[in-house]
């Protein structure tokens, strides 16, 4: 009685051992874009808030978010996340944020 027991345990232990087969995923593009603008925040954000997030990150903000808000934001990539960010990175970038996406944008 205890021999198909082990036997069986010893079955299911060597299944759970295999290696499993590796999976060939392919993710989609990212098929959105910054807005480009000639602000310095532009290149910095392209350049260093892209690595880690996709664009719509950004643009699906509330348009009714202030310059306090996204600065917070900013500056938490860099301390508690370990963004490489510079601090005069953080307020360029703010200022591009908070003047092409938060509340300081123009109505062009």
């Amino acid at each position: 009685m205890i021999l198909p027991l082990l036997r069986a345990a010893a079955a299911v232990l060597a299944l759970l051992a295999a290696p499993a087969g590796a999976l060939d995923i392919t993710l989609p593009g990212d098929s959105s874009a910054l807005q480009p603008s000639d602000l310095p925040g532009y290149a910095l954000a392209q350049a260093k808030c892209l690595t880690c997030h996709s664009t719509e990150y950004v643009q699906y903000q509330p348009a009714t978010l202030g310059r306090t808000y996204w600065k917070a934001t900013v500056a938490k990539m860099k301390k508690p996340f370990g963004a490489a960010l510079d601090d005069a990175d953080i307020d360029a970038i703010t200022d591009y944020l908070v003047r092409t996406y938060g509340n300081e944008r123009s109505t062009r």
